[in-house]
Formats: structure tokens, sequence, C-alpha cells
């Protein structure tokens, strides 16, 4: 028995340096956000609807390309599409380095060049996710899919939140030529270093169609979409919920739902293996209802930072404990598939949060969405419960 945690730490090492990959990833994602939408107001000359053109053209192209992503890291191995992402993310780098030297010259010409690069960013993140779970399970085995997922998890908000503010930094201090080449040098030098990595086994089988992976993993999917909108809800609207009650450093709640959301993941990862997913994923969506039910009725500033805590707490399993189950009832040979198809529901929920609650706070006021997104919780709970029912032991 003294042997176990040792063993488990060199495990958990030896995930991270898969996961890295796609820390990697989504640090060339997160360095522009803040910086491109100021950009193109101001240095292309466009309106805010181009901006929220360039900003969303990324997210929809990930969505787009999940079953491809899924299906080349099946038939060709979880590291060539961790490796082919790397190259589209340096790729991405170049293309928005060369836009930045042309949107005095030619500023259509520049626009076309950074949403080039934006779509090539969104098809390579969806390759380096779902190919770093892949081959982590792969190398690992599939005792240890939680623990991958919640890694790879960790790693992706990170290189965000990360990503976010080193780029207004860089771009401040240095200029928007920096933004592009810091991308590009990183996917060069990401991409050199996982070629030397050990590859995942190829696993044979007949692979199940892209029409079928998908409803097996619907059921997981929409549990997941569920909670998720909690999430889209907060990130989107907290700013002008503060705002609307005369409330200041909004931002104070994003980070303790990311603070929340990691340490959780951190402390109780193992407990999806003790507990089963469908069981951990149950309570999760209730902690995460009553974070939000919190939000909802928040009388001051510090409660409101309590309920997004709560929020990123009960959040932070979801994902992982949901997908363990996922991998456990389709065949080996459509892993990456499947893990494609159910990040589809986590892209789908974080789309629709925007337009749904703006809807509902147009009508009732932005207290009554963290209502509406705790009650989707609930719903997500029950589809949660119902699943775990139905599942074999």
């Amino acid at each position: 028995m003294a042997a176990h945690p040792p063993l488990a730490a060199a495990t958990t090492r030896q995930i991270v340096s898969i996961v890295v990959f796609a820390f990697v990833g989504y640090l060339c994602a997160g360095l522009p956000l803040a910086v491109l939408p100021g950009y193109v107001l101001d240095g292309l000359g466009h309106g805010s609807v181009m901006a929220g053109v360039v900003i969303g053209t990324q997210y929809l192209a990930t969505l787009l390309s999940r079953p491809v992503t899924g299906a080349v890291a099946d038939r060709n191995g979880p590291k060539y599409a961790v490796l082919l992402g790397l190259a589209g993310c340096a790729a991405s780098g170049a293309l928005t380095l060369i836009s930045t030297t042309l949107h005095l010259q030619a500023p259509l010409l520049g626009t076309g060049t950074l949403l080039v690069g934006r779509v090539i960013l969104g098809m390579s993140l969806g390759l380096v996710g779902t190919g770093a779970i892949s081959w982590g399970i792969g190398r690992f085995g599939a005792e240890n899919t939680a623990r991958v997922i919640s890694w790879n998890g960790i790693a992706a908000y990170g290189g965000i939140a990360l990503g976010a503010p080193l780029g207004v930094l860089m771009v401040a201090n240095l200029g928007l030529w920096s933004l592009g080449s810091l991308v590009a040098l990183l996917g060069i030098g990401a991409l050199s270093l996982a070629r030397g990595k050990t590859p995942a086994p190829l696993v044979q089988g007949l692979r199940m169609p892209f029409r079928n992976v998908f409803l097996t993993v619907a059921p997981n999917g929409v549990a997941l979409g569920f909670g998720s909108i909690g999430f889209g809800t907060l990130a989107t609207f907290i700013t002008l919920y503060y705002a609307s009650l005369g409330w200041e450093h909004a931002a104070y709640c994003l980070s303790a739902f990311g603070l929340a959301f990691i340490g959780a993941r951190l402390l109780l990862s193992d407990a999806i293996k003790r507990h089963s997913g469908y069981r951990v994923a149950a309570i999760c969506l209730a902690i995460e209802s009553s974070g939000l039910l919190l939000l909802w009725l928040a009388p001051a500033p510090w409660l409101a930072l309590c309920g997004a805590a709560l929020t990123g707490a009960g959040l932070s399993l979801v994902y992982p404990a949901l997908g363990v189950e996922v991998i456990a009832r389709i065949p080996a040979a459509s892993r990456s598939s499947a893990l494609g198809a159910y990040a589809l529901f986590f892209d789908l929920a974080l789309g629709l949060a925007g337009p749904l609650m703006g809807m509902v706070a147009s009508a009732f006021g932005y207290a009554s969405i963290f209502l509406v997104a705790a009650l989707l919780a609930l719903a997500g709970m029950a589809l949660s419960l119902y699943l775990l029912r139905g599942a074999r032991p």
C-alpha cells in the first residue's frame, strides 16, 4: 500500500507532461483574446460587429471541426492530432503577425488574414484538446480517464487565464507584432517538444460512424450542457450584473470561480473513480445550482463572491465525471470521436449562453439569469440521476 501514493504521483507527472500541450494551445488562444477587439476597432477600422465576428470565428471553427478532429485522432493516433494542432497554432500566430503588419497599408487584406488565422486556431484547439486527452488515456489506461480529463481542463483554463493578461501586457510594452510572434514561437517550440514524446498505441477495430457516436454521447452531453450554461452566464454577464447593482470589482467573481474550479479538480478528481461518474456529476450540479441561486439572491458583493466560488467548485468535476461514463460506453477505436462529440455540447452551451441569457436579462433583469442557469443545472442533475439508475454496475 505504501507504494501507491508515489505511483499515483508518478502517473500524474506523466499525464501533466502530455496535457501541457493543451496548456500551450489554450495559451495561444488566450494571448490575443483581450487585444483583438481593440485591434479590429482601432487598427483595422471596423465596428463592434466585426470585432465579435473575429472572436467568435475561433469558437465556431472549433465547434464545426469537432467531428473531423476526433476522426483524425482515431485514425492517425492522438499524438498526430496534437502535432497537427500545434502546427496550426504556429500558423495562426504567423498569420496574426502578417495581419498586424498589413493593417495600415491594406486593412481589408489584414482583416482577411486575421480571420483565416482565427479559423486555423479554432480547428487547432479541437485537435490539441481532444488529442491530448486521448493520448493520455491511451498511454496511462482507461482507469486514469478522470485524472487525464481533469488535468487537461486545468491546463486549458490555466492557459487562457495566463494568456489574456500577458497579451495585454506585451502589446502595451512591445507592440502588436509581439502577439503573433509569441504565438508562432510557442507553437513551434511545443511541436518540437511533442515530437519526441512516446505515442499512444493506435487502437485497431471497427470505428463507429460519427452519427452513432453522437447519439450515444448525447445524454451525457446534454447534462454537461445544462451545467456549462452556468459558466457561460457568469463569464458573460457578471460585469453587467454588478454594474446594475452599483457594485464594483466584478472581476473578483471570475477569480473566485477559477480558484474554486481548479482547487476542486486538484483535490477531488479521485472521487469519480470511487463513487461513479454519474453520482459525482449529480452532486456537483447540485452544488453549482446552489452557487447560482446565491448569485441570484446575493444582497452584498461578498455573498456574490461565495456564489461564484460555489459555482466553480460545483462545475469543476462535471466534465470529467460525465466524460468517464462516455468513455466507458464507446469502443476504444472511436474514443477520440466520442470526446469530440462530447466537447461539442460544451461548445454549444457556451455559444448559447450569451444570446439566451441576454433575452432573459432584457425581459426580467440581470439577476434572473442566474435563477434560470440554476434551474438548468438542476435539470442536468436530474438527468445525471436518471442515467445513474440506468447505468450498469
